[in-house]
């Protein structure tokens, strides 16, 4: 039985209100199924923010099929607003399950983004720890003629299409290329190749049982000064609103 889907919205985005499993058993695994096209936004405060100053990404990130609250932030705004969102729900911990499921059900895969070489790793590491599973292709994310390497994807026809190449570009690039496909999952994920192919660690779980994945990341990589600012501006402001 399919649960009905509740939304709560943050900043004017509308976030699936599902855990992990009600996510997957009840609606992304049936979508796949059905070979029904799915589109899967991953959003943290950092791109909810993105959306209030850029008129075009906003409308790309609300083509979503879902919305789903991938960072502590959202969380937190939603129960401050006296609406709280089940659970949090990472890209990198849904992609996994993406994957198992793929390997399990003979579907393909296609992978987009990061450099080469990482591109590479990462699907390396996808065979090793899924040897099942089919890679339907495989592309770097830099690439200026995006309808090319949209139409080359298409040829592939691909049950799930990863794209990392962060935000808002990777959201644009899947909106955009969408009336191309008869099926397949989508979904940004960011640096998740970064992370499959040993370029960046993703935080310990103690880090991330305690929501503190953001300090972790700040730490070994202080350039990202400026996106944790943007994180406290949205607490802020959530503050403000309420």
């Amino acid at each position: 039985m399919v649960s009905k889907i509740d939304y709560v919205t943050v900043m004017d985005i509308p976030f699936s209100n599902l855990t992990q499993k009600e996510l997957l058993k009840e609606h992304i695994y049936p979508r796949i199924n059905k070979e029904n096209k799915t589109y899967i936004v991953t959003a943290n405060p950092e791109i909810v923010m993105q959306t209030r100053i850029d008129d075009v990404y906003k409308n790309s990130v609300k083509q979503a099929d879902f919305i789903i609250p991938d960072g502590t932030g959202i969380v937190i705004a939603s129960k401050i607003q006296g609406n709280p969102i089940k659970e949090r729900v990472t890209g990198f911990d849904l992609m996994f399950k993406l994957l198992a499921y793929a390997e399990k059900n003979q579907l393909s895969c296609y992978f987009l983004g990061a450099k080469q070489e990482v591109n590479d790793r990462a699907v390396a590491k996808v065979k090793a720890q899924y040897p099942g599973i089919k890679v339907a292709g495989q592309h770097h994310g830099y690439f200026t003629n995006d309808a090319e390497v949209a139409q080359k994807v298409a040829v592939a026809k691909p049950d799930l299409i990863f794209v990392a190449m962060g935000f808002p570009r990777q959201e644009n690039f899947i909106a955009a290329s969408l009336p191309l496909f008869n099926k397949g999952v989508f979904m940004g994920v960011g640096g998740v190749f970064d992370i499959l192919a040993g370029e960046m660690k993703r935080a310990p779980r103690p880090w991330i049982k305690l929501n503190l994945e953001w300090l972790y990341r700040l730490i070994k990589q202080p350039f990202r000064w400026k996106r944790i600012l943007k994180a406290f501006e949205f607490m802020f402001r959530i503050l403000i609103r309420r």
